[in-house]
C-alpha cells in the first residue's frame, strides 16, 4: 500500500518586503503569535523536522545568524552556515553554480550579502527557497518582526491575540538615513495601508526607484525630523554608518548630527508611541541613551522577535498554510 504524499509546495523566495500579498503577511502575522506563545509555554513546535537550513554570511551577524539558527532547530530542523572565507560564493565559483548546488542538498536557504543583484542572481538559479537575510536595499525580515511587535503593543483583539488590520491608518516616523530599512519600510506601508513620514539630511534621501514604490500617498518627507515625528504612532531609526560605508563614516557624523532621536522628537509623537531600531544602536549618535533604553522603547521585544518571524516565515515557505 502506497503511503500518502504531501504534494510539495511551489517554490517561492522571499527577497523584498512586496513578495508577499497583505493576505500572506495577515496569516503570517496571526502565524507569528501562535508561534511565539508555544516558544513562551514551552511546547514543541517541529514543523519543519529533517529539513535543513543553508546561512550564507557575505556580511556579518549577530542578531541574524542567532535568530535563523535558533529558530530552525526550535522547528525541529537543522543548520548549515556559511561564509564567503569557507564557501565558494562569489570567488572562485560563479553564484548560479553554487545556487545549484547548495539547493540540491538543504531545503531552504538564508543569504546576508551586499547588492541585492547577488540575492536575485542566487535565487533565480535555486531549486529552494531562498530568504533576504538583508541587503543593502532591503531587510524585509527586520520589518516584518517590527510589524509584529507594533501588534503585540499596539494591535491586540479582546480576546488578547493580535490584529494585523490595526496598522492601517497608523504613521511611522522614520529619521536617519534613507538606506534599506527606509526602502522596507515604504513597501510595507504601500502594501498595508499605514503611512510613513521620511526625514534624512540632504544627499542621503530614499531613492523611490530602488525602493520599488510610487508616489503617493502613503509616504511624505520632511526636512525637519521634529515635524516628522508630529502625531507618529511610531518612531524608528538606524545606525548613520551602515555596513559597507565605513570610509563615509566621519563625512556621515556631521550631516547627521540633528538626525539623533531626542525624548524631544519622542514628544511630537502620540503620547503612547513607540520607539524602535533594528540594533546594534550607538548611543549618543542616531539615538539618546534616554530613548533607547526608556519606557517608550520596545527594542529587546522587537530583536526577540526575528526568531518567531523567520520560524513562520521558513514554515510558510517550505509547508505553505497551516490550520
Amino acid at each position: 500500500m502506497n503511503a500518502s504524499i504531501t504534494p510539495p509546495v511551489p517554490v517561492r523566495h522571499y527577497l523584498q518586503f512586496k513578495d508577499f500579498s497583505a493576505d500572506e503577511y495577515a496569516y503570517l502575522l496571526e502565524r507569528i503569535w501562535l508561534i511565539k506563545r508555544k516558544f513562551k509555554t514551552y511546547q514543541k513546535h517541529h514543523t519543519l523536522t529533517d529539513r535543513t537550513l543553508a546561512m550564507i554570511f557575505e556580511k556579518a551577524s549577530t542578531r541574524t545568524r542567532v535568530s535563523f539558527e535558533a529558530g530552525m532547530y526550535q522547528l525541529g530542523g537543522s543548520v548549515v552556515h556559511l561564509t564567503t572565507g569557507d564557501s565558494q560564493l562569489g570567488r572562485s565559483e560563479p553564484i548560479e553554480d553554487s545556487a545549484r548546488v547548495i539547493s540540491r542538498m538543504t531545503d531552504i536557504v538564508m543569504i546576508r550579502t551586499f547588492g541585492q543583484e547577488k540575492i536575485e542572481r542566487f535565487a533565480a538559479h535555486s531549486r529552494v527557497p531562498v530568504i533576504n537575510g538583508l541587503t543593502n536595499e532591503f531587510h524585509p525580515c527586520q520589518i516584518l518582526a517590527d510589524l509584529f511587535t507594533w501588534l503585540e503593543y499596539r494591535g491586540r483583539r479582546a480576546d488578547g491575540s493580535i490584529d494585523p488590520q490595526a496598522l492601517r491608518g497608523k504613521t511611522v516616523a522614520w529619521v536617519g538615513d534613507g538606506n534599506n530599512m527606509a526602502n522596507t519600510w515604504l513597501q510595507a506601508a504601500e502594501l498595508l495601508g499605514f503611512k510613513v513620514h521620511v526625514s534624512t539630511p540632504s544627499g542621503y534621501e530614499v531613492d523611490p526607484q530602488v525602493a520599488g514604490v510610487g508616489q503617493g500617498e502613503f509616504w511624505q518627507v520632511f526636512d525637519d525630523p521634529m515635524e516628522a515625528c508630529r502625531g507618529a504612532d511610531l518612531v524608528t531609526t538606524d545606525v548613520w554608518t551602515s555596513m559597507g560605508w565605513e570610509a563615509e563614516n566621519e563625512k556621515r557624523m556631521k550631516a547627521f548630527a540633528a538626525w539623533c532621536v531626542t525624548p524631544e522628537m519622542m514628544a511630537m509623537a502620540q503620547p503612547d508611541a513607540l520607539f524602535m531600531h533594528c540594533l546594534p544602536a550607538h548611543r549618543g549618535e542616531e539615538v539618546t541613551a534616554d530613548v533607547i533604553d526608556g519606557p517608550q522603547s520596545v527594542v529587546w521585544d522587537e530583536a526577540e522577535n526575528r526568531m518567531h518571524v523567520q520560524k513562520a516565515l521558513m514554515e510558510y515557505l517550505l509547508l505553505g498554510r497551516l490550520a
